[in-house]
């Protein structure tokens, strides 16, 4: 249930509407934008008499809303999310890039590898330090290691960062190196993660599951919120079909629908949508033309010696010539790049 309140109202009344939510046993979430501030009200709502609150001083009108995700909704909050990484914004005018490799594998790698894509013009460093593989004979990432490594990569070139926990027991140790907490495809509907994240305040990148709905995608993120953590990124990253020449198959659809059902700002993976190199800078180009908030790409100095995902990750020269034709298309769909 979404109570909006009356413009330029004094803070006593919200205050009051609120302690009645919670003396009645509601989780009460605000939103507040130019003009109203917004009650997200969860709970047992379906038993509430909505004429109790309409008749409160300060309330303008009292809305159930249909969707069974609440925060995530536009109804909740009617403006965009911008999610502030301090050397850039995303959800906002601005497309974001960001890349780097699928896992750190030493200090060499990383560098190289940060150095290239910060030169070319990404703001924020992506680098695996836990990896959730199929095989569990496959290397599985450098831990703390990788961690520090990144966060010293990130801070020599100006880089914000980003970087997966895939288990409760690893966010502690993340929060001190990495300024983006990313929770992986296979992740997304792992609950007490997504609750744990939620509250902490950092921001959040929520991959779309392999084969979740994009209804599923929005509730694991309303897990997130309700935790109080509101800093969510979106990002589809190709659904699995029965299609078998790519990877995944990437749902450029996607980027519209959730754009109408929700103010949460999305970006897209094509690396991982497609797990070939030829086919990333395609889509990252279709990806922008359809209105993605920003780009995740796999980046690697030498791909073919990658330890990880070397088969879809981009060479240095190429990630230079992608972000040149980034600079073509995205003024073209009246944004800029940051």
């Amino acid at each position: 249930m979404i109570i909006v309140m009356e413009k330029s109202i004094d803070q006593e009344k919200i205050e009051n509407v609120v302690g009645k939510l919670i003396s009645r046993g509601f989780d009460v979430h605000r939103s507040t934008g130019s003009d109203h501030t917004i009650l997200g009200v969860v709970g047992d709502v379906a038993s509430l008499d909505t004429r109790e609150f309409e008749l409160l001083d300060g309330v303008q009108e009292v809305v159930r809303v249909s969707e069974p995700f609440k925060l995530t909704s536009h109804t909740f909050k009617r403006e965009r999310t911008v999610v502030d990484l301090g050397v850039c914004k995303v959800g906002g005018r601005d497309v974001v890039v960001m890349a780097g490799p699928c896992t750190i594998e030493n200090e060499k790698q990383l560098f190289g590898t940060a150095r290239a894509v910060a030169k070319a013009g990404a703001k924020v460093l992506r680098g695996g330090a836990y990896k959730p593989r199929t095989s569990p004979y496959s290397f599985q990432g450098l831990g703390i290691e990788g961690l520090k490594m990144l966060r010293a990569a990130g801070k020599e070139f100006g880089m914000t960062t980003i970087s997966e926990v895939m288990e409760i027991s690893q966010i502690e140790s993340a929060l001190e190196y990495v300024d983006v907490l990313q929770i992986g495809a296979r992740n997304m509907q792992n609950f007490n993660l997504l609750s744990a994240v939620g509250q902490v305040r950092k921001p959040v990148l929520l991959k779309r599951g392999m084969s979740a709905t994009i209804q599923e995608w929005l509730l694991a993120a309303e897990y997130i919120m309700a935790g109080g953590n509101y800093e969510i990124i979106l990002c589809e990253r190709g659904i699995r079909t029965f299609e078998t020449y790519t990877r995944n198959t990437l749902d450029i659809s996607a980027i519209p629908v959730v754009q109408k059902l929700s103010h949460l700002p999305i970006i897209v993976d094509p690396s991982h949508a497609t797990g070939r190199r030829d086919k990333v800078m395609p889509l990252t180009r279709a990806s922008v033309a359809a209105g993605a908030d920003g780009v995740l790409v796999e980046v690697h100095i030498e791909p073919e010696k990658a330890l990880c995902d070397g088969p879809q990750s981009l060479y240095p020269e190429q990630f230079v010539e992608l972000m040149d034709e980034l600079r073509i298309i995205v003024p073209a769909v009246r944004r800029t790049l940051a």
